[in-house]
């Protein structure tokens, strides 16, 4: 970033989280990314300095070697003129939505993080003409636990998101229960993720956006009419995927959005990168189907079972994210006598903190303490604490987002670098990446321990005691039928 050169004009608004926000220059392929905190919680200079240097090092000593050099981007921290950030803050705080305004983005650092803008990445490689396509999606966590810690029985059958989902249509957040399952998509069965993506495009929520040319063209407009946001997004799609002459209506939404759908499921089923060899090699111990996903009660219901399903090819995206995944061997339940063990030592021994490498630096040292897989308690502060850091990993890559840019190939040409997938109609260029991948804080813990005794109450109460009540009806109107045998 050169100091002279920096105009707010050039940035615009590109999106953020709960901790931190996007801008992204109009012409040069990059975002600028900026911490947020709320007003009575500002951190000094070198606090952020640390901190968005820690995000860099997770990114780059932890996470590429478990996912893959290509899919994940570290960037570098930047120092900016104070009167630019205050003058772009100014700027886009009329775009921010109202439900994220309660936190400031922070302007008195000048620090940031500078990285690729993966919505437009393939521009570095192709023809400024060419149309780019991104796809985000927010896959959550792939797998049932499996841990003997596991107090709630409902919890070895029914998935995380599934049960969340009715809480948070309970409390405001969505206005409508997805369809979408985890399960289904982490499955490798094609069937059960191209329902998984349908569902996804059906009720996006905060799981899946899309962006053409990096601009959002999809997303969690939850307001909008759901059908007529899908024949917009079959309009923005069709330089994408050329369909029969079909120039308009539901068959053509339909034929444009089944394209998308297969497409992404190839994507994603793809090996296109080698993250360190053999690093993570668990095995998937719980059920392979959630019982609250919609698929399989349509196919419970008509006398079917979920198809089987060949398990994703372990060079693929999902494979390695949801290896990292199940670095939570414990679940919560188990994880949170750990965590109070580390508690108690850290009250005895405050000092300590720096050494336990809690709050980083996440180097080397760090990473290969993750890959120590026995869940034999010893009864020590070191097997406590290094259950809790493979936690917060396994949580980092639960709440990360998949990145697709596609591309259409020119005819004729044979010369792109990124590898190619076909359509039914044209052949398109692609690329992976992962987004999302901070450490989840330490002091996040106990947070994630009482959400989650609410999460599984809520839905024992209201949804599981319902699903009761019907099967119990059910054989009651069976016990009052009587069978009468004739002679024939």
């Amino acid at each position: 970033m050169e100091e002279g050169k920096m105009d707010e004009n050039e940035w615009g608004y590109h999106g953020e989280g709960n901790k931190s926000l996007v801008v992204a220059h109009a012409q040069r392929c990059v975002v600028l990314r900026f911490l947020k905190f709320p007003p009575n919680k500002k951190k000094t200079s070198e606090e952020i300095l640390q901190h968005l240097q820690n995000i860099v090092d997770f990114g780059k000593n932890v996470m590429k070697d478990f996912l893959g050099d290509n899919y994940v981007h570290c960037g570098e921290v930047v120092q900016l003129p104070l009167e630019f950030v205050k003058q772009l803050c100014l700027k886009i705080q009329c775009e921010r939505p109202e439900s994220r305004c309660d936190k400031d983005l922070d302007t008195l650092s000048g620090y940031a993080m500078c990285l690729p803008n993966l919505t437009r990445l393939q521009t570095y490689h192709f023809a400024e003409h060419r149309p780019i396509l991104c796809v985000e999606i927010k896959p959550k966590c792939g797998f049932i636990p499996f841990s003997n810690d596991v107090t709630h029985e409902l919890k070895h059958k029914v998935c995380r998101y599934c049960m969340h989902q009715h809480l948070k249509v309970a409390t405001g957040k969505w206005k409508k229960i997805s369809k979408y399952c985890p399960l289904d998509l982490y499955s490798g069965n094609k069937q059960r993720m191209h329902f998984a993506l349908k569902s996804l495009l059906q009720e996006s929520q905060n799981n899946l956006r899309i962006f053409k040319n990096g601009e959002l063209i999809y997303g969690c407009g939850d307001a909008r009419s759901p059908v007529a946001d899908l024949k917009e997004l079959a309009h923005h799609l069709k330089p994408f995927f050329p369909s029969n002459g079909l120039a308009s209506g539901p068959h053509c939404t339909k034929t444009v959005i089944r394209e998308l759908v297969h497409v992404i499921t190839r994507v994603l089923l793809c090996s296109s990168d080698k993250g360190r060899a053999g690093a993570l090699r668990l095995g998937i111990q719980g059920p392979r189907v959630c019982e609250a996903s919609p698929f399989s009660r349509s196919l419970h219901h008509q006398g079917k079972n979920t198809p089987e399903h060949p398990g994703l090819p372990k060079g693929c995206l999902l494979h390695k994210t949801l290896q990292v995944q199940m670095l939570d061997q414990l679940d919560i339940e188990g994880l949170y006598p750990l965590y109070n063990r580390v508690e108690r030592y850290l009250e005895e021994f405050p000092e300590e903190r720096k050494t336990l490498q809690i709050d980083g630096p996440y180097d080397e040292v760090f990473y290969q303490k993750l890959l120590d897989l026995s869940t034999e308690d010893d009864g020590t502060v070191a097997f406590a604490l290094r259950k809790v850091q493979q936690y917060r990993v396994a949580m980092t890559a639960k709440d990360c987002s998949i990145m697709i840019a596609l591309s259409p190939c020119l005819q004729g040409t044979s010369s792109d670098q990124r590898p190619v997938i076909p359509s039914s109609r044209s052949r398109l260029a692609f690329s992976v990446s992962v987004l999302d991948l901070d450490l989840k804080p330490y002091e996040s813990i106990p947070h994630q321990y009482k959400l989650d005794s609410k999460i599984v109450n809520y839905y024992s109460k209201t949804v599981h005691a319902k699903d009761d009540t019907v099967r119990s009806t059910r054989f009651k109107e069976h016990e009052d039928c009587t069978l009468v045998l004739h002679k024939v």
